[in-house]
């Protein structure tokens, strides 16, 4: 019984190792913007589960420029709260499954096939696209400064 455990043992340690180096392995290949990793992935899970709750913001912001203020007041926040659950739950999911591609999950919202892309779009909380609170700036922003 104690070989078969400390076998038990070795394989996992090794399945670890080996699910490990290529996911190391395929995102240093990767070139900046070109194509999401199994690193990318796990990034992206962390972040949707730590900055998910930020949607009870975001949501009522995007639905008061597209519909009003009163829409924002009412649907926006039931909105983020459901985007809140959603990303929780795609968070957890991309973390679970950080070192396998997945069907349709391509960085390409149009292509189809197996891939480390976004479950959801936007793929990130906030993004160049949604730019809430200015959280991101224009590289040309500090030019206009000088």
């Amino acid at each position: 019984m104690k070989i078969f455990k400390k076998c038990l043992i070795m394989m996992f340690v090794f399945s670890s190792l080996f699910i490990a180096s290529q996911c190391f392995a395929q995102d240093d290949d990767m070139v900046y913007g070109e194509q999401s990793g199994p690193l990318e992935k796990l990034g992206r899970g962390v972040a949707n589960i730590a900055f998910g709750p930020l949607e009870i913001v975001i949501q009522p912001l995007e639905v008061a420029e597209a519909k009003g203020n009163i829409a924002a007041l009412t649907y926006g926040v039931t909105r983020g709260v459901a985007m809140v659950v959603a990303r929780l739950c795609v968070g957890v999911t991309d973390i679970a499954t950080f070192y396998m591609p997945l069907p349709g999950c391509t960085d390409d919202p149009e292509d189809v096939g197996w891939g480390y892309g976004p479950l959801m779009r936007p793929a990130w909380v906030i993004d160049r696209e949604h730019n809430a609170y200015n959280f991101f700036y224009d590289d040309n922003a500090m030019n206009e400064k000088m």
